[in-house]
């Protein structure tokens, strides 16, 4: 008869704590000795001190053999947050983040996202698809993922964006993701879900602004295609970016396939921002973001 295993030898549990406080000296000591004497162990750590604002940023993967829960963490860890004025969270390392993802008619993205967190490459769990159009819905179906469709007029905002949030608070969503939604939100919408907000757009603005901003590229002989991916603030496109990424065209790229192209970058900084977000490596900083990649 096999033994059955015993508690060291099961799967340590996993948290990450992040932390943004005012630069000091005794913080990291502050910390390692917490975890020490909570008999955890550090298993990845990072950290920044930024001079131009004065302000700290950590990021600690540590694990608890001991049976542990993340609220006695949390709770054992305020009086550390408080000395040292942190703005701290903890969050359990191995559980998928509830994420929606929004979509209006390209939905490069969308598929891109829905097939990588189908196959494990993002560390999430998509509660739902919201679109002002239908054009998706059999695609979101065959991931059986729910897909809600939300029409928006100028009329019909206020009523669809309550319907979102809505949405975000039964389901327990912490981000919601614009593969491609080409809607405007509104700056209370976007106070209400601060730093929970990621779009993708293409880096030419304010460049090549309107309809068809590749054959504008095009058009000017463009050699570098770009995207970008950031947090949403009232500001249109000029939220805290997070990642962007660009490729090399040369002179015989007709427009198609600079749209081709364009589409690629994309999905991969999208991708990249989404799964940083999921792993807690990114902290805001100001209109800047420091990414623990």
């Amino acid at each position: 008869m096999s033994e059955q295993p015993t508690r060291a030898e099961a799967p340590a549990d996993q948290y990450v704590l992040t932390l943004s406080c005012p630069d000091k000296q005794g913080i990291v000591h502050a910390v390692s000795s917490y975890l020490f004497m909570t008999g955890c162990n550090i298993e990845d750590s990072q950290q920044f001190g930024d001079h131009d604002t004065g302000l700290f940023f950590m990021r600690v993967h540590f694990s608890a053999e001991a049976p542990v829960t993340v609220e006695k963490l949390r709770a054992s860890f305020t009086a550390i947050g408080d000395a040292f004025q942190m703005d701290w969270r903890i969050s359990r390392g191995d559980e998928k983040m509830r994420i929606v993802l929004m979509v209006s008619r390209f939905g490069h993205c969308l598929n891109d996202l829905l097939f990588r967190a189908r196959t494990g490459a993002l560390p999430v769990e998509i509660a739902g698809v919201v679109s002002n159009h239908t054009d998706f819905a059999e695609l979101v179906a065959s991931y059986n993922v729910p897909f809600h469709h939300i029409p928006v007029t100028k009329d019909t905002k206020a009523q669809a964006e309550a319907k979102l949030l809505e949405i975000v608070r039964e389901e327990g969503v912490e981000l919601v993701v614009l593969a491609r939604y080409m809607q405007v939100l509104s700056d209370d919408l976007c106070k209400q879900l601060s730093g929970q907000i990621i779009n993708i757009h293409h880096s030419f603005l304010p460049s090549f602004k309107g309809a068809k901003p590749y054959h504008q590229a095009h058009a000017r002989g463009v050699k570098l295609i770009g995207a970008t991916a950031h947090y949403v603030t009232a500001d249109l496109d000029e939220g805290p970016i997070i990642e962007q990424e660009v490729e090399r065209v040369g002179h015989d790229v007709t427009p198609d396939q600079l749209v081709a192209v364009g589409r690629d970058v994309e999905c991969q900084a999208l991708a990249r921002a989404v799964k940083w977000h999921a792993e807690r490596r990114i902290l805001l900083n100001g209109r800047r973001t420091v990414v623990f990649a």
